[in-house]
């Protein structure tokens, strides 16, 4: 008789490792100023954050526009920023260096704004001294990141530059085309993106599809082709966690990416509007956009879908809390 094989251990939760990697990059933030040799406690979160991602991309994803990750929002932000960021990089095929570079400057890009994060939180115009504020911030940032220990010249130049537009109209320099490294670009784009995608106090969020379209219709901010096409591509018009209706009227949870911008739907209500769910609480109904009558219609808000359910009975243990 064989020995019976050991049970596998289950994977580690993409969303509990992005909350806690969410946790601890609060704190050096909060106490960035008192910090003098902060990079290496930095680049470790930066490490954990790509790891998570690299368990699930699919899942990572999801965690920005289902409002998982715990924290306030100024942190949560660049956290989302960075996942973004990462799986992008992975399909510009960066080296892993490069790709420590790029998270660790979306993780710290606005490191310099954290003590005016409550002025923002409105809907009124911003004032002539806030909008000083928010265009200074990439130089303060800088300053304090450099207080703290960060040497890496590279992860200084992405979080100065990441407000800086192609046609020269961004801040806080000016700077335009060539001066603009790709990597800052990069980050740009993930933080314009998830700062459309991501719901606030004061605002509701845009739909994924219309946010992508509208960074990609930005044509003169962001003249990268080949940075765009790729962006879009492994973003998607309906990543991971997007709310949509398909053809058939079926309303679910995008929950995987296919390739070639196909994607996979669980189902959650169908046609006539009903509930799909069972014993346990779901049927696991999945239907891939490439079927017939499958297709995404469009992306549903969450007041649209009138669904409700936990990351973990979609996904499973990688999305537990």
């Amino acid at each position: 008789m064989g020995d019976t094989p050991a049970p596998q251990a289950a994977a580690p939760s993409v969303l509990h490792e992005l909350n806690a990697a969410n946790r601890r990059l609060e704190k050096l933030l909060v106490d960035l100023r008192s910090e003098h040799n902060a990079e290496s406690e930095l680049r470790a979160v930066a490490r954990d954050v790509i790891r998570a991602v690299e368990l699930n991309p699919d899942i990572a994803l999801a965690c920005i526009f289902l409002n998982q990750i715990n924290g306030t929002y100024a942190v949560r932000h660049c956290i989302e920023t960075a996942i973004v960021a990462i799986i992008v990089a992975n399909g510009l095929r960066k080296a892993d260096s490069e790709i420590l570079t790029i998270t660790a400057a979306s993780l710290t890009m606005n490191v310099g704004m954290l003590r005016y994060q409550n002025t923002f939180h409105k809907s009124s115009a911003l004032t002539s001294e806030e909008m000083s504020i928010v265009r200074r911030h990439p130089l303060e940032s800088v300053d304090l990141l450099r207080d703290a220990g960060v040497s890496d010249e590279d992860w200084i130049a992405c979080v100065l530059q990441h407000h800086e537009n192609d046609d020269g109209t961004g801040y806080p320099v000016g700077c335009s085309g060539v001066e603009i490294q790709q990597n800052a670009r990069l980050i740009s784009l993930a933080d314009r993106y998830c700062a459309q995608v991501s719901a606030r106090n004061y605002r509701c969020s845009v739909l994924p599809d219309k946010a992508l379209a509208r960074l990609m219709d930005d044509e003169e901010k962001f003249d990268d082709k080949a940075l765009c096409t790729q962006f879009a591509a492994v973003v998607g018009k309906f990543p991971p966690g997007t709310l949509v209706r398909l053809q058939n009227a079926e309303i679910g949870v995008v929950t995987q990416r296919d390739g070639d911008g196909e994607v996979q739907v669980q189902c959650l209500r169908d046609a006539s509007g009903k509930p799909l769910r069972n014993a346990s609480g779901m049927i696991q109904i999945v239907r891939r956009s490439t079927e017939p009558e499958c297709a995404i219609s469009e992306a549903l808000s969450e007041d649209q879908a009138d669904v409700r359910f936990s990351m973990k009975q979609i996904w499973g243990e990688q999305a537990s809390l």
